[in-house]
Parts: structure tokens; sequence; C-alpha cells
């Protein structure tokens, strides 16, 4: 059967290393020395060194091409590890930047739930009058407040002399119901004598 694609490339990697082709042409150049080593002839000498000088010199730029890999992996690590950092302090800039808005955020509400209860207090306040009024207000109904205590004195007086007046007239009634009882009597007895008197002198 047909072998699968990703078998293929799993067999070459084992194979060939990193896929570069390093252990082939390591193959090839030992094979080459052994070559020159057992060339017969000057010519096949030469043409073995001359592959010789070329597969170093593919292996020497594969090495130079897998180093400049190398370096520039080790820099990718260094800028990514860099970029890593520079997100981290971004996010807790990002955290602090967050926990300031919350706060910035409650102060808001603490500043305009004071602003609505300034505006009730102002509204109710508007409904009262000032200082100056209110003052002056205290200063009119304390002369008023003055002027009843001297109405009241002044009743009150007028009441106590009504009261002894009064007494004056109850005691000058009551001396003349004595005056007129007493002339009663004296009348009652002087027509008691003036009666007897005829009675003797009828005698």
């Amino acid at each position: 059967g047909a072998v699968p694609a990703d078998e293929v490339i799993r067999k070459r990697l084992l194979i060939d290393g990193d896929g570069a082709g390093d252990d082939r042409r390591i193959n090839l150049l030992v094979k080459s020395f052994i070559k020159w080593c057992n060339s017969g002839s000057p010519e096949e000498g030469y043409t073995q060194y001359q592959r010789m000088l070329s597969t170093l010199s593919q292996c020497e730029f594969s090495m130079g091409k897998t180093l400049l890999v190398y370096d520039m992996n080790l820099r990718e690590m260094e800028n990514y590890e860099k970029i890593y950092k520079d997100i981290e302090n971004s996010i807790a800039a990002a955290h602090e930047k967050i926990s300031e808005c919350k706060k910035q955020i409650l102060q808001a509400k603490r500043i305009r739930k004071n602003r609505q209860e300034y505006d009730a207090l102002a509204k109710v306040i508007q409904h009262h009058p000032d200082r100056h009024e209110t003052l002056k207000q205290l200063e009119a109904l304390g002369k008023e407040l003055q002027n009843l205590s001297h109405i009241k004195e002044n009743v009150e007086d007028k009441l106590e002399l009504r009261r002894k007046q009064f007494h004056v007239l109850l005691s000058t009634i009551h001396e003349l119901q004595q005056t007129l009882e007493n002339d009663e009597k004296l009348s009652e007895a002087e027509e008691s004598q003036e009666t007897q008197m005829e009675t003797e002198a009828k005698q």
C-alpha cells in the first residue's frame, strides 16, 4: 500500500537530522575521503579532492545557516520574553487602572449622591425665608409679644380694680341692706308703740 506522507516526512527527519541533508553530506564526505585515499591516479585523486572541498563548503554553509537560524531563534526568544514582560506589565498597569477607575466611579457616585441631597436641601431651603427675613420676623414677633404682655398687664390691673370696686359695691350694698333692715325694724317698733298708745287712750 501507499505510505502516508506524514510517515515519509518522519523517516526523512530521523535519517536526515533536521532535514538540511547534513547526515547525507557527511556520509558523502566520508565516501569521498575513502575514494581519495584509494584513488589510483592523480586525476581521480584531484576529482575526489574537489568533491570533498565542495562537500565541506556545503557543510560549512549549512552550519553557518544553522548558526544564523539559531542566533535568530535566540533573538526571537529574547524578543518574545521582552514582549511577554511588556504584556505582563501592560496587564498589571491595566489592572491598576481598572482599580483606580473603580475608585473614581465610587467617588463619583458618592459625589452625585451628595449633590442630589444638597439639591433636595436647597429646594427645601428655598421654600423658607432667608436669615435676614427670619430675624425681621422674630423681631416683629418679639415686639408683638412685648405689646401683648403690656396689654395683659393692663387687663390684669383693670380686672383687679374692678374686683376691688365690686368688693366695695358689695360691702356698700350689704351696709345699705343692713340699714334698710334696721330702719324697717325701727318703723315696726314705732308703729307698735303708737298702736299701744292708741289702745291705752281708748280705755
